[in-house]
C-alpha cells in the first residue's frame, strides 16, 4: 500500500455490519444520509420556484436575482469532486455529520439574511456543504453494504436523488402561497438536526486522518475551483449574451486553461486532490458518460416543464408541481422492478432499455401545442418516470460496484459531478434554443398568417374572424396586440418542442457506449 510521509496512507475502509441489529442500525444510518441528500437537492428547486418572492422581500435588482441560485450551484459543483478527499480527512461518518450540520446552519443563515450580500454568502456555504452530501451517499452504498444489498441501497439513493427535483415545485409553491420566503430555508432545520443526530448515533465509526490536510495540493484545488466556477458562470451567461460574446469566450478560455492545468498537475501528483486515474477504468468512464447523458435529460425535463406550464399555460408553482408529480410517482412504482431486474438481467440490456424508454418519453413531448396541459403531459411523464431508475441503477453499479473501497469516494465524486455538469450544459443549450429561436419561429408564423394560412392560425390559437379581419386590413389596435402575443406564445412553444427533440436525440447517445462495457460475472456484481 502506498504511503504518505510519516506513514500516512490512502486506504479508506468501513467495517461491514454482521449482526441483525448492526445491519438495522446501518440501514437507519444510511436513511439519515439519504435524508440529508434529499434536503440538499430539494433546496435548489424549492428556492427556484420562489425567487420573485425573495427578490421582492430583499429589494434585489432583477438582473441579480439569478445569482441566488448560481452561487449555490457554483459552490456545489466545486465541492462534489472533493468528496473523496474530505472522506479521507474526516471519514465517511464525520463528513456526513459535518456537511449536514453546516448545511442546516447555512439554511438558518439564509433565512436570517436581510440583504443580498448576506444571502449570497450563506448560499455559497450551503451549496458547498450540500455538494458533498450527494456523492457521500453513493459512496456509502458500496462502503456500508455487501454486494447483495447494494442494488436496493442504490435504488433508494437514486429514487431520492431524482424524486427531490420533482417534488420541489410542489413544496416551493405551497410554502410561497402559505408562509413567508424564510421558510424555504427553515424547512431544512428539523430534518437536518434529525439526520445529523441519527447519523452520529448509528453510522459506523470509520477512520479519519487530518494529516491529509498537510499534503493537500492547494494549487490544484485553486485550479479546480477556477475551472468549474468559470464554467458555471459561462453556461449561465451564454444563452443571454451569446456564445461568441467576449465575456462568454473569456470565461470559457479561463475554464479551459485552468482545467487543462489541473488535469496535467493532477496526473503527475503522487497524492492528487481528485483521483482522475479512475477514468482509465473503462466501465467507470462509461458509467460517467451515462451519468452525464442522464443529467442532461433529467434536469432538462425538470426545467422545461415548469417553463412551459408557467409561460404558456400560466399556471402557478403549486399547480405546476401537482402536474409534475406523475414522473415522481412512476419512478417510485418502478423502483422495486428495477431492483429485481438488476439482479437478473445483463446491465447492458437494462441500461439500453432505460435510455431508449427515457428518450421516447422526451421525444413524445416534441409535439406540444399551446393547449397542452396535464392530460397531454401524462403519458410522456409516465414513460420518463418508468425509465429513470433503469438509467440510474445499472450505470451506478457499472461505475462504482467493482471498485475497491479505497477508490469509491473519489470515483463517486466524479460520477456525480458528471451528472451535474450534464445538467448545467443541458440547461444552457436549452436556453440557447428557446431564447435564440422563439422570435424566429414567431416571425415565420406571422408570415404564414399574412398569406392566410389557416393551419398557422389554428396552431397559434387565432380565432377565424381575426384571421379574416387581418387579411382584409380591418384589425384594430387591440386585436393586433392580441395577435402579437399569440405569435410570441406560439414561437415559444415551437422552440420548447425543439429543445425536447434535442434532449431526446442526445439521450440516445448513451446507447453508443454500451457495446464497450466489460462483461462481468454475476459473482463480480
Amino acid at each position: 500500500m502506498a504511503e504518505y510521509p510519516d506513514g500516512l496512507h490512502r486506504e479508506m475502509t468501513v467495517p461491514l455490519a454482521t449482526s441483525r441489529s448492526a445491519r438495522f442500525a446501518t440501514w437507519c444510518g444510511f436513511a439519515a444520509m439519504c435524508l440529508g441528500m434529499f434536503m440538499a437537492i430539494l433546496d435548489i428547486q424549492v428556492v427556484a420556484t420562489s425567487l420573485p418572492a425573495i427578490q421582492a422581500a430583499l429589494g434585489i435588482a432583477p438582473e441579480q436575482m439569478s445569482w441566488i441560485q448560481t452561487a449555490y450551484l457554483i459552490a456545489e459543483v466545486i465541492a462534489i469532486p472533493l468528496t473523496g478527499w474530505f472522506t479521507r480527512v474526516l471519514g465517511m461518518r464525520g463528513l456526513f455529520i459535518a456537511a449536514v450540520s453546516i448545511f442546516t446552519l447555512a439554511s438558518v443563515g439564509c433565512a436570517w439574511s436581510d440583504d443580498f450580500t448576506a444571502l449570497i454568502a450563506w448560499r455559497v456555504v450551503q451549496g458547498f456543504a450540500g455538494g458533498t452530501l450527494i456523492p457521500a451517499v453513493f459512496s456509502a452504498v458500496f462502503l456500508l453494504f455487501p454486494a447483495r444489498g447494494q442494488a436496493l441501497a442504490t435504488t433508494i439513493a437514486g429514487a431520492i436523488a431524482v424524486l427531490a427535483p420533482t417534488l420541489g415545485p410542489v413544496v416551493g409553491g405551497w410554502i410561497t402561497q402559505t408562509w413567508s420566503w424564510h421558510w424555504l430555508f427553515l424547512i431544512n432545520v428539523a430534518p437536518g438536526i434529525a439526520a445529523a443526530a441519527v447519523g452520529a448515533r448509528l453510522l459506523v465509526r470509520d477512520r479519519s486522518d487530518f494529516r491529509h490536510v498537510r499534503v493537500l495540493d492547494w494549487l490544484s484545488l485553486l485550479l479546480l475551483a477556477t475551472a468549474l466556477g468559470t464554467l458555471e458562470v459561462a453556461l449561465k451567461e451564454a444563452p443571454g449574451r451569446g456564445w461568441a460574446s467576449p465575456l462568454t469566450l473569456g470565461l470559457l478560455l479561463l475554464c479551459s486553461s485552468a482545467g487543462l492545468a489541473f488535469v496535467l498537475r493532477t496526473l503527475r501528483a503522487a497524492w492528487p486532490v481528485v483521483e482522475l486515474r479512475a477514468l482509465a477504468d473503462r466501465d467507470f468512464a462509461i458509467g460517467c458518460w451515462l451519468s452525464f447523458v442522464l443529467g442532461t435529460g433529467l434536469y432538462g425535463s425538470v426545467y422545461l416543464m415548469p417553463v412551459f406550464l408557467g409561460y404558456v399555460r400560466e399556471h402557478g408553482p403549486l399547480r405546476i408541481g401537482e402536474i409534475m408529480l406523475v414522473t415522481g410517482v412512476m419512478q417510485l412504482l418502478t423502483s422495486p422492478l428495477a431492483v429485481l431486474l438488476e439482479r437478473r438481467t445483463d446491465a447492458r440490456w437494462l441500461t439500453a432499455a432505460g435510455f431508449t424508454l427515457f428518450a421516447a418519453g422526451l421525444g413524445l413531448s416534441w409535439f406540444q401545442t399551446w393547449e397542452t396541459d396535464f392530460d397531454e403531459m401524462f403519458w410522456p411523464q409516465v414513460i420518463r418516470g418508468s425509465a429513470i431508475m433503469f438509467c440510474l441503477l445499472p450505470p451506478t453499479r457499472l461505475a462504482l460496484g467493482h471498485l475497491p473501497p479505497a477508490r469509491v469516494p473519489d470515483a463517486s465524486g466524479l460520477f456525480n459531478l458528471m451528472r451535474n455538469l450534464g445538467g448545467a450544459i443541458g440547461l444552457a443549450l436549452i436556453d440557447t434554443v428557446i431564447y435564440g429561436r422563439a422570435a424566429r419561429h414567431a416571425k415565420d408564423l406571422a408570415s404564414r398568417l399574412a398569406s392566410g394560412d389557416v393551419e398557422a392560425a389554428r396552431f397559434i390559437g387565432l380565432p377565424p374572424e381575426l384571421l379574416a379581419a387581418g387579411m382584409s386590413g380591418r384589425m384594430d389596435a387591440t386585436a393586433d396586440t392580441l395577435v402579437r402575443s399569440l405569435l410570441e406564445r406560439a414561437g415559444f412553444v415551437v422552440a420548447v418542442n425543439e429543445a425536447w427533440a434535442m434532449l431526446a436525440a442526445f439521450t440516445l447517445t448513451g446507447l453508443l457506449v454500451l457495446p464497450f462495457v466489460t462483461r462481468r460475472h454475476a459473482t463480480d456484481r
